[in-house]
């Protein structure tokens, strides 16, 4: 009498995969594996629990009504195998494996890279994959296992923690300011072209702050990077609303009505609430944690208190 077919905890692994993308190809980058294994460990899946799992098409693989219904069970076990890694893991003092960050661009670029040695000298067993990309991150579909958002993350079951305060302000370069008309109010600032973000491709309401500083701005040049609007402020196309802990690192940017203008706005740290214990992602939230709070991080600018106290900045 033969043995029913069997089937591996890493056939769940490839079933998620692709159940999350949609696409072999991708599914096979992600799992550091090739198009051909993914496909074979899919009709192997298929074959042992004998039913289709998912419908070919051109697009790639689409789930069927069973096959949704096993990601839920497949989740679970994704989950419960976290869990036991965490525990098992528990007892050491060395974090290995991989972690996926999903940070926006300005932190990213701007502050945590410049933190990276010093947690790869913490951390010199962890690898970590740094994602930028303009859009918010999936974490219930484990595109990123820790993301660090604008704002605060409503509902689902995810682990959710403010990070820290970080303040903007109007800049302008000195070569762009000495040749344009001078700004002492904030009716002042309709004079000039203003730098900003493509409205329709803000992905964050906490990026959304012109009409915060007045009203009836029109960008003159927009652009989905803030490492472009940087560029094309230091340049003197116009005037820019940027972040004081990266602005501040050029001296040939300004603050414009320094003493009147100035915005709050947070980081916050996320993860999914299975994974909060896992001792590498553990590892990163604890980092990150402390690195805000550090004397280079510049976040909270030394004038910022008495601008919202109403005093003048000694």
């Amino acid at each position: 009498m033969s043995n029913p077919p069997q089937f591996t905890w890493d056939d769940l692994q490839f079933f998620l995969a692709v159940a999350r993308t949609g696409q072999l190809s991708t599914a096979a980058r992600q799992l550091r594996s090739s198009h051909a294994t993914v496909s074979r460990r899919i009709d192997r899946l298929e074959f042992a629990l004998k039913v289709k799992l998912f419908e070919r098409n051109a697009r790639g693989y689409v789930l069927t009504a069973m096959g949704t219904r096993f990601v839920d069970t497949a989740e679970k076990m994704e989950q419960e195998t976290e869990r036991l890694r965490a525990d098992l893991a528990a007892g050491s003092m060395t974090q290995r494996g991989l972690v996926r960050l999903s940070a926006p661009e300005g932190f990213a670029n701007f502050f945590f890279a410049s933190v990276l040695p010093k947690f790869a000298a913490h951390h010199p067993h962890l690898s970590l994959e740094l994602v930028t990309i303009q859009q918010i991150m999936s974490l219930s579909r484990k595109e990123a296992d820790i993301t660090v958002v604008l704002d605060e993350p409503k509902g689902g079951p995810y682990f959710s923690e403010k990070l820290t305060d970080y303040h903007l302000q109007v800049y302008g370069s000195r070569d762009y300011l000495a040749k344009s008309p001078p700004v002492t109010r904030r009716d002042d600032l309709l004079n000039h072209p203003f730098i900003s973000y493509i409205e329709e491709m803000i992905f964050a309401p906490g990026l959304d702050y012109l009409g915060d500083v007045h009203p009836r701005i029109k960008p003159q040049f927009q652009s989905s990077s803030i490492f472009a609007q940087l560029t094309a402020t230091r340049n003197g196309l116009g005037l820019c609303v940027l972040p004081y802990f990266f602005a501040s690192l050029y001296p040939e940017l300004v603050r414009v009505l320094p003493d009147e203008v100035d915005l709050c706005r947070n980081y916050w740290i996320t993860c999914h609430q299975d994974m909060r214990q896992a001792p590498r992602v553990r590892a990163v939230i604890d980092f990150l944690r402390e690195a805000v709070k550090g004397e280079d991080a510049r976040f909270i600018p030394p004038f910022a208190a008495a601008i919202h106290s109403g005093q003048k900045p000694g």
